[in-house]
């Protein structure tokens, strides 16, 4: 749902304040958590933005083209609204429609393609500054913020020489670019079995290096067989116990067991998980726990540390990214609205 720009400019070309651009509620992200806080609160009544850097639930849009979700489709319900579909799991392709129609029946205002940089002032008082895709400015007024920013956008890295190359890539989409390529995969969780599993079967060449002994034990129970079948045949190269060393333009080296391989190679996949944006956390004022980086916040509420900014979905748990999915980050909303209500008077 692409919006209309709502400023009002001096004649200097400087954005200023108009009755158009101020909310009760801006919400930072436009993901399933956010979405699912933007109803709550505004079920209450209360006026809502809903801005995000990307589209509309960005982080699934760029999920594998033919991902399947693990989870039944009442568990990513948000607003009472029901996720049909005939498939026991969804597709992203079924949860991008499910979203879009969400948001179209709340009416929520979300301002796509909205990278918001910094937020200022206090509680009741905020000024959230973002820039759009042309790089114009633009500012919010807010009586409350909730950041639900997730974590996808911000690939974990292998910090070795050649993974600024073209070739390595942090994100699978779909196979058929490398049909007769000699590809590497690197990680031991769904990730990396899913994408190893679709490249062979699409005419790669693949090879799996993962630090771990064998498959992590959270690979789902239909792949986990699946990709060992495909390694004990050797229809899938796997370094276990391994990790890259080096990356080139037509190799990779790769410390194993037996010591230093080089593999041909003419493609990399880095999926060794992502993580939320602490400097973004941190230069709202939000504490972050010393080992896990988890924000401050009332358990309760999920009012961080700073009185006024919310967190919500995913980043409350910090690098513990495995521990809140869209099945309970969705109802972090309703923690958030029953404070909002009792705080604005709803």
């Amino acid at each position: 749902m692409l919006t209309e720009t709502i400023l009002e400019t001096l004649p200097s070309g400087k954005p200023t304040s108009s009755p158009q651009n101020r909310a009760d509620v801006v919400v930072i992200g436009a993901g399933p958590t956010g979405l699912a806080c933007a109803i709550e609160a505004q079920k209450l009544g209360l006026n809502v933005f809903v801005l995000d850097k990307g589209c509309l639930v960005n982080s699934l849009f760029h999920y594998p083209a033919n991902m399947t979700f693990f989870t039944t489709p009442e568990l990513l319900e948000i607003g009472n609204i029901p996720f049909a579909t005939p498939n026991m799991k969804p597709t992203r392709q079924e949860a991008l429609e499910y979203y879009r129609k969400v948001t179209h029946h709340y009416r929520l205002k979300v301002f796509q393609y909205h990278w918001v940089k910094t937020v200022t002032g206090k509680d009741g008082e905020f000024r959230i500054t973002a820039t759009d895709r042309a790089g114009g400015i633009h500012d919010f007024e807010a009586k409350k913020v909730i950041v639900g920013t997730g974590y996808y956008d911000l690939a974990n890295q292998l910090d070795v020489p050649g993974e600024d190359l073209h070739k390595v890539l942090h994100y699978y989409q779909e196979p058929h670019p490398y049909y007769d390529s000699d590809v590497l995969v690197i990680g031991g969780k769904n990730s990396a079995a899913i994408a190893a599993l679709e490249l062979w079967r699409h005419g790669a060449r693949v090879t799996l290096v993962h630090r771990g002994p064998q498959m992590h034990h959270h690979v789902k129970y239909w792949i986990k067989p699946d990709i060992e079948n495909r390694i004990k045949n050797s229809e899938i190269t796997a370094y276990f116990n391994s990790f890259v060393r080096e990356i080139g333009n037509d190799y990779v080296l790769v410390d194993a067991p037996d010591g230093v391989i080089r593999i041909d190679n003419d493609f990399v996949f880095a999926l060794i998980g992502y993580h939320p944006d602490y400097d973004f956390l941190r230069s709202l004022g939000i504490e972050l726990s010393p080992e896990q980086c988890r924000p401050v916040c009332d358990p309760g509420t999920l009012e961080s540390n700073v009185p006024g900014i919310y967190v919500a979905g995913v980043i409350v748990a910090g690098a513990m990214t495995n521990e809140i999915f869209i099945e309970n980050g969705r109802f972090h909303g309703q923690l958030i609205a029953a404070d909002l209500r009792e705080k604005l008077g709803s």
